[in-house]
């Protein structure tokens, strides 16, 4: 089911000052499995959620709950539709060779043959990109290709491949602790790590500039003492992100949604996927009289300034029914709803720190759990 809400939404200020007629992500960068933990969402449970490329709202879908999936994007949008439809007719080793997580050169085929199955301003968007379905749609974003250039042309005049496949091997936190500091973690790394994730390079060749308006200090500084955190503390072999980084793929890290087990419990899920392009209040509106469980809200405030981020904040809670989740990460900006509306939200601080502790999406300095008060 797909919904267009624009026509009845407020003008939050980001879609007319970034730009959403790209496919900015091609995967959702934000770890699944802390996200689900912590809304920990199920059957008869309704969750409203960011779209981008889909993987987290299926990964919400697999739970038994309702997924309305909202964007301002229509190519995320379509990200998500493509990955649904995919589910939807193919078996499990077909999906995987389509999004393009195993080889295949036959995905042209294979999307004429699921192309029914979307909604038309999805089918029109990839009939129009049908380059992207033949790379395999996990490599077509815009933070994919300025990834893909930090491991080809940056990330070999640092380190060989044979120091990248030892970094992501199985190993005990003692001795991933000394091969970090003893092998990976040379000047060399040091220097071109702070050069490319900078913030000037980052707003030109990953993110939107835009998306750093509200960002003060330094970016690469803060994001590579992230990068050290993880790789030190959490296990490299089976990071998703950090193999897709680093070897260009997922390889056997899969992420979540597209782990053998979640397959039919996606698949058997779509009839309660709902599309929605528009802003996130928009979507409160439509359903405020039915309410939500639980919000993934992705790290849409770090792109606002304050009074929005209050009065979106505002209407999420007023569409909330008792007890309801809400989930969000922090970049570089800090967001937190129960700042804004204290009576009515509380910050798990808890949950939420033990949380992040995990997160394998190493490069958020803060990942957020609230509930609404009863």
């Amino acid at each position: 089911m797909f919904v267009d809400l624009r026509a009845h939404a407020d003008d939050d200020g980001i879609e007319s000052r970034a730009s959403f007629d790209i496919i900015r992500y091609a995967n959702c960068w934000e770890d699944a499995d802390i996200l689900r933990e912590a809304l920990d969402p199920g059957p008869g449970d309704r969750v409203l959620s960011i779209a981008s490329a889909g993987d987290n709202a299926l990964e919400l879908l697999s739970t038994g709950a309702e997924v309305v999936a909202v964007d301002l994007s229509r190519p995320q949008l379509a990200c998500l539709d493509l990955r649904a439809a995919a589910f939807g007719n193919l078996d499990y080793e077909d999906l995987l060779a389509f999004l393009g997580v195993r080889p295949s050169d036959d995905r042209r085929n294979t999307y004429r043959a699921i192309r029914h199955d979307l909604a038309e301003p999805s089918s029109e968007f990839w009939d129009a990109h049908t380059d992207v379905i033949d790379g395999g749609i996990i490599f077509g974003g815009k933070f994919e290709d300025y990834f893909a250039l930090f491991r080809r042309r940056v990330l070999p005049l640092v380190h060989s491949r044979k120091t990248i496949r030892e970094l992501l091997r199985e190993r005990s936190e003692e001795e991933r602790r000394r091969f970090y500091d003893e092998v990976w973690d040379s000047r060399r790394w040091r220097f071109m790590f702070r050069l490319f994730f900078s913030r000037r390079v980052m707003g030109w060749l990953g993110r939107d500039p835009e998306f750093f308006r509200y960002v003060e200090g330094p970016v690469s500084r803060e994001i590579y003492r992230r990068t050290e955190r993880a790789l030190k503390n959490l296990p490299t072999h089976d990071n998703p992100y950090l193999t897709f980084i680093l070897k260009g793929s997922f390889e056997d890290a899969l992420p979540p949604y597209l782990q053998p087990e979640k397959y039919e419990k996606i698949r058997d899920g779509l009839d309660r996927l709902i599309l929605c392009r528009g802003p996130i209040d928009a979507a409160t509106k439509e359903w405020k009289s039915e309410g939500f469980d639980a919000y993934n809200l992705s790290d849409l405030f770090e792109y606002l300034d304050e009074n929005t981020t209050r009065d979106i904040y505002g209407a999420l809670l007023d569409a909330a029914r008792p007890g309801a989740r809400f989930a969000s990460w922090n970049m570089m900006v800090p967001r937190r709803g129960s700042d804004y509306h204290p009576e009515r939200l509380s910050h798990l601080r808890e949950l939420s720190t033990r949380l992040h502790a995990r997160d394998r999406a190493f490069f958020y300095g803060d990942f957020i759990v609230e509930e609404a008060r009863s």
